[in-house]
């Protein structure tokens, strides 16, 4: 018996995309009729879709499914948070992780909603910058905290395979609200994703 892998996209989408992924690949050169990339523009059409998922889902509605009362009002930190996102200028992967931090005021949330929110985002066409307040503002938005962080540390695939070809850079963006733009405050959360547990 073969193989079969099921998964669920919507046909006309996928349709409709492995049409212009032919034509581009034909375009670029290639013989469609190889067995190698017979399959490829339905393969990346699905691809395509699973990347850009972020615009089907709801942040506030994420955050929410998991909101619960608690007195608890010191600094929340959830770090390392994987990240994948495509550069909406060439439409090339850049790659890294978010710092999320908060403090309760009444709230909290499920922990992994944090990382759901981030692929909320990052699961779009993107630049980092914007990608950065989008998190923030969601988070301030849904909980209403006395205050939220997030850094995002990044490679950006258009930097390093294209244009100016640097290997080893490193782009990173911050965005704080409420007790966060204290400087106490700040300098504790920075020192904090920076540290190693022992």
């Amino acid at each position: 018996m073969a193989y079969k892998k099921i998964e669920h996209y919507d046909e006309e989408i996928t349709s409709s995309l492995k049409d212009h992924y032919t034509n581009v690949i034909g375009l670029l050169g290639e013989d469609l009729q190889r067995d190698g990339l017979e399959k490829t523009p339905e393969r990346v059409a699905k691809a395509m879709q699973y990347l850009t998922q972020g615009y089907q889902m709801d942040a506030a509605e994420i955050l929410n499914s998991a909101k619960f009362k608690e007195d608890y009002s010191e600094m929340v930190i959830v770090k390392d948070i994987e990240l994948y996102s495509l550069c909406e200028h060439h439409m090339l992967p850049f790659i890294g992780k978010a710092h999320i931090a908060y403090i309760p005021n009444g709230y909290i949330t499920g922990l992994s909603k944090l990382a759901r929110v981030v692929d909320c985002f990052s699961r779009r066409l993107q630049v980092q910058e914007r990608l950065t307040e989008q998190i923030l503002h969601a988070i301030q938005d849904a909980l209403q905290p006395q205050g939220v962080a997030v850094v995002i540390e990044a490679k950006h695939m258009c930097m390093m395979m294209r244009g100016v070809g640097k290997q080893n850079s490193v782009t990173t963006t911050s965005a704080f609200s409420g007790q966060f733009h204290v400087n106490e405050t700040r300098t504790e959360f920075l020192k904090l994703i920076s540290s190693e547990l022992s």
